[in-house]
C-alpha cells in the first residue's frame, strides 16, 4: 500500500532518506476510500484493530470489517442529515466505535473534532459554539452524558446527540441501533479536495482559550513518516500508542500511518492507567511496538519489569514532552531497547525524529523530518549557530509541506501571528548540536533570563529528576532586582521524602543540580507541593505558577 504514495520506500541511511524521500499525493485523496477500503479489497482478512478492555473483553477487526462498519456508520450519519462540511465532535475515549466514526466522517466529507471525556459543561459550550458543532457522538457513561446534556441549552448549533452505550438516555440516539438499520452505503466519488478540512483539533494551550487547529485531507499521508520511519512499523507489527482518542496523538499512533503501512493497531480500553496492567498487555498480546510520553515510561521503569516477558517488543518511541536522559538509560538497562524520541505539535506532524538509521542521543528530539524545512531563529531573526538557542520554525517559502496545518479555524489574526513571511513559529525554543540534533529548551515564554544567561526549564527539570526525592517538578522564573530573574523549582516529593521536606533537603537538591548541570542553573528557590497546575491534557501550566508567585509577592 505504501508504495502508491512514495517514490522510494527503502533508504540506505538518514542522508539517503533526507535527500530522496518524496510523497506522491493523488488528487482528491480520501483516507477512508484510498486506505481502509483499498486494504479491504486487497486483503479483507488482514487484521486492522485488536481491541481489549479492563473488563476482559476482546474484539478483533479486519480491514474488511472496518470497511463494513464504517460504511454502515457513514450511511447512518447520512440518514441523520450529516453531510460534507458538517462538524461532528467525538468523545469516545478508547471505544472501538471511534474508528467506525472517524472513517465514516471521512467518507462523507464531514469534519471530526476528537475531544476528551474530561470536558466539563463550560468546556463543551465553548467548543460547541466556537466551531458550530452539529452533532456529538459520545460514550454513554456518566458524567460525560450529563456534561453534554447540560451544555445543550447554550449550544444552538448542536442538532443531535448520539450514544454508543452502554447508557442511551432519553433524547439521545442509539449508535448501534442506527448503524444496524442503516441502508447500504454508496461510495461518494471525489467527496473532497485535498485542501478541504478533515480534522479540527482544539489545542490544550497553557494560556487562554484553546485554539482550533485545522488539518486537511492529505494530513494522514504525512504520517507515513511517523509510522514507517520513526515507529519503524511493518505489515506484521502490532503497535500500541498509549493515548485516548480525545487527543490528536491518537491519529498519530492509532490510525493513519499505522494503517497505511498495514500494521495492526492495538487498543487497551481502560479508565485508570496501571503500569502493571500495561506490561501485562504487552506480554499477553505480543505487542511489537510501543509509543508513549515520558511520563508513562517513568511509571513503567518503576515496576519490576523482570516479572514480564517483553521479548515481543522490537521498537519503542517516545514523544509528547521532552525526555529526561535518566528515563532513557533506565529503560535501556531494563529492556535493551533504545527509546527513539520525536517532536511535533497539533499544528504539524512529526517535525523532528530519531529514525532507525541514527543513534539516539538521550534527551535529543532528533533530526528534521524531510517533509519540513526546520530551522532555529534567534530573537533578532537570524538563523541560530551551532549551540545557540533559537525558536523552532518551519520555513514554507519554497513549498507548503504536507502535514502542516491550514491555519487556526475562524481566527486569521492568530494564524498570522504564528505563521507569517512564509515562516511558521512553533513557540518552542531549542538548540542544535554539531551533528544537527535538536535539543529542547522550553516554550519561548518559559525561558528564564538570569544574569545574562538564558536558562531553559527542561534542562533544570532533567537535572532535578535524577534526584530520588523528585517525582515531578516545574521550573519557572521569579523576578529578581539584581539578576532579572532567578530559577524556582516547584517540586512534588516521593513518598519516602515527604517527611524530610525542609531546608536540609532544599540544600541537598540544590547541590545535586549544581553537580549534574551548569551551577548557574540551580534553583535558588524551591517549593514543595502536593500537585502541579496542569491543562486538561496534562501539560504543566507554568503561567499559573508564575501568577500565583506574583500574587504572593
Amino acid at each position: 500500500m505504501i508504495e502508491k504514495f512514495l517514490e522510494k520506500t527503502e533508504f540506505a541511511d538518514f542522508e539517503d532518506f533526507k535527500a530522496n524521500y518524496k510523497l506522491l499525493v493523488p488528487e482528491n485523496f480520501n483516507f477512508g476510500y484510498d486506505i481502509v477500503d483499498a486494504w479491504a479489497a486487497k486483503e479483507p482478512d488482514k487484521r486492522a484493530l485488536l481491541w481489549t478492555n479492563d473488563k476482559g473483553e476482546c474484539r478483533e477487526f479486519t480491514f474488511g470489517e472496518i470497511k463494513k462498519y464504517s460504511d454502515q456508520t457513514a450511511s447512518y450519519f447520512q440518514r441523520l442529515g450529516i453531510k460534507k462540511g458538517d462538524i461532528v465532535m467525538a468523545i469516545l475515549k478508547r471505544r472501538f466505535e471511534f474508528w467506525f466514526t472517524i472513517i465514516a466522517l471521512h467518507k462523507i466529507g464531514a469534519i471530526i473534532i476528537p475531544a476528551t471525556h474530561l470536558l466539563t459543561k463550560k468546556d463543551l459550550i465553548y467548543r460547541n459554539n466556537a466551531a458550530d458543532i452539529k452533532a456529538i457522538v459520545a460514550v454513554g457513561e456518566e458524567p460525560i452524558l450529563t456534561h453534554i446534556s447540560d451544555a445543550l441549552s447554550e449550544s444552538p448549533s448542536v442538532k443531535m446527540l448520539i450514544s454508543v452505550g452502554p447508557i442511551v438516555p432519553e433524547g439521545w440516539l442509539d449508535f448501534h441501533a442506527g448503524i444496524e438499520s442503516a441502508p447500504p452505503f454508496t461510495k461518494i466519488e471525489n467527496v473532497n479536495k485535498n485542501d478541504d478540512p478533515l480534522i479540527i483539533s482544539f489545542t490544550s494551550g497553557t494560556t487562554g482559550n484553546p485554539k482550533m487547529v485545522m488539518l486537511d485531507c492529505i494530513y494522514p499521508l504525512a504520517h507515513i513518516v511517523t509510522a514507517k520511519y520513526w515507529q519503524n512499523l511493518h505489515e506484521n507489527s502490532i503497535h500500541l500508542t498509549i493515548a485516548d482518542t480525545g487527543w490528536l496523538k491518537a491519529v498519530w499512533g492509532k490510525l493513519y500511518g499505522q494503517w497505511i503501512v498495514g500494521a495492526c493497531v492495538f487498543v487497551y480500553d481502560h479508565d485508570k492507567f496501571t503500569p502493571s496492567a500495561m506490561l501485562e498487555m504487552i506480554q499477553h498480546y505480543h505487542i511489537t511496538s510501543l509509543c508513549a510520553p515520558p511520563t508513562i515510561f517513568r511509571f513503567l521503569i518503576r515496576e519490576d519489569i523482570s516479572k514480564y516477558d517483553l521479548s515481543s517488543l522490537e521498537y519503542c518511541t517516545i514523544a509528547g514532552e521532552a525526555l529526561n536522559p535518566a528515563v532513557y538509560e533506565q529503560f535501556l538497562k531494563l529492556t535493551g531497547i533504545k527509546l527513539k524520541e520525536g517532536y511535533g505539535q497539533s499544528e504539524t506532524t512529526l517535525s523532528l525524529l530519531t529514525s532507525p538509521w541514527v543513534e539516539p542521543k538521550p534527551g535529543s528530539m532528533g533530526l528534521p523530518n524531510p517533509h519540513y524545512v526546520v530551522d532555529l531563529l534567534t530573537p533578532d531573526g537570524r538563523a541560530a549557530e551551532v549551540g545557540e538557542q533559537g525558536q523552532i520554525v518551519i520555513r514554507t517559502d519554497k513549498r507548503y509541506p504536507e502535514g502542516l496545518f491550514k491555519g487556526y479555524y475562524r481566527n486569521e489574526q492568530l494564524t498570522s501571528e504564528a505563521w507569517h513571511n512564509n515562516i511558521y513559529y512553533t513557540g518552542d525554543v531549542a538548540w542544535r548540536d554539531e551533528d544537527g540534533y535538536f535539543w529542547f529548551v522550553g516554550r519561548a515564554d518559559d525561558v528564564i533570563k538570569s544574569s545574562g544567561y538564558r536558562i531553559g526549564p527542561f534542562e533544570v527539570e532533567s537535572a532535578l529528576m535524577t534526584h530520588p526525592a523528585v517525582v515531578e517538578c516545574a521550573i519557572t522564573g521569579v523576578p529578581d532586582e539584581i539578576r532579572g530573574q532567578v530559577v524556582k523549582a516547584t517540586i512534588i516529593l516521593s513518598k519516602d521524602y515527604k517527611d524530610k521536606a525542609g531546608e536540609g533537603l532544599i540544600k541537598e537538591i540544590q547541590e545535586h543540580v549544581k553537580a549534574v548541570t551548569a551551577p548557574y542553573k540551580y534553583p535558588r528557590i524551591i517549593e514543595f507541593v502536593d500537585e502541579l497546575p496542569k491543562t486538561i491534557s496534562g501539560k504543566i501550566r507554568r503561567t499559573e505558577i508564575r501568577e500565583n508567585d506574583k500574587n504572593k509577592a
